[in-house]
């Protein structure tokens, strides 16, 4: 696919305390300074290769034109929450192993660099899901994320109640050690080690995965990414959490009411060239 956007800004980011990305993001920052483009680092990315930055990560996504991403997977889940609002593609570069998300490797940035600065790349449009968390009728929080929102218990609390509703409708009071709410590209993260289905990473779809159900027969849901999700916590006296895509915790009191729709806004990942979902699957999943 031809991209018409002129890059002008990059910003790069990288995984805090990673000395493996130093060699990487001065190659990158030589590369960008020939061709004339304007390199923009957040503290932690700068002070890697010893050098100073006035930026926190969170203003990067509306001063540039491209976001290179180096570490793995999670760290372009927290870099994810920050482009809300900001049409800018995310380039994930794995440091190690091949990621879902972090499918390019060192030695094919600089290739597909090349490639995005002729127009020659494609991207992945990707939903993110919003959630409000209420207590007693005021919503208390908001986040916006792109793999899952998963409501669990302690380690030493017992099965938790979590009543659910759909646009409304009641579906199940699960009984559980929790509740998974994901997105199609978040159905390769906890819902997928939880039992849940391989949803392409594209699809209008949302799930909904007990962990560890009491009743056996409390199957994973896909539904429409439409309707909104409500979980209501029915259980008293536990400790228990909302997670927000493995990274960010929030603690629920009894009757407090979790808010789950499809975000307004989404992200776009630029895909390498020869890499497919399915290849990355039986690469990462060791099919055969």
């Amino acid at each position: 696919m031809q991209e018409e956007q002129v890059i002008k800004r990059v910003g790069i980011v990288a995984k805090r305390h990673k000395v493996e990305a130093a060699e990487v993001v001065k190659n990158l920052l030589t590369w960008l300074e020939e061709r004339g483009i304007e390199a923009i680092m957040d503290i932690d990315t700068a002070s890697i290769i010893g050098a100073a930055s006035s930026y926190q990560k969170s203003a990067i996504p509306s001063l540039v034109d491209l976001l290179v991403v180096l570490g793995g997977d999670g760290t372009l889940l927290s870099v994810a929450r920050l482009v809300e609002g900001h049409d800018v593609p995310i380039l994930g570069v794995n440091l190690g192993s091949l990621g879902f998300l972090t499918e390019v490797t060192i030695e094919e940035l600089i290739p597909t660099m090349e490639q995005i600065l002729s127009g020659e790349y494609t991207t992945s449009e990707r939903m993110m899901l919003e959630t409000h968390i209420h207590r007693q009728g005021e919503r208390i929080a908001r986040y916006v994320v792109l793999n899952d929102v998963v409501i669990n218990k302690s380690a030493l609390a017992r099965i938790i109640e979590l009543e659910t509703y759909v646009d409304g409708e009641y579906v199940n009071t699960f009984r559980a050690d929790g509740l998974i709410i994901s997105t199609p590209t978040g159905s390769t993260a906890y819902s997928l080690a939880a039992g849940g289905p391989i949803v392409y990473p594209t699809m209008a779809a949302l799930i909904i995965n007990p962990i560890c159900p009491h009743t056996l027969t409390n199957r994973p849901l896909v539904i429409p990414d439409t309707p909104k999700i409500e979980v209501i916590l029915a259980s008293e006296n536990e400790d228990v959490l909302v997670t927000l895509d493995g990274q960010v915790g929030f603690a629920l009191k009894f009757q407090d009411v979790v808010e789950i729709r499809k975000a307004k806004t989404t992200i776009r990942l630029i895909q390498a060239e020869e890499k497919n979902y399915f290849r990355i699957l039986r690469t990462k999943l060791k099919w055969g």
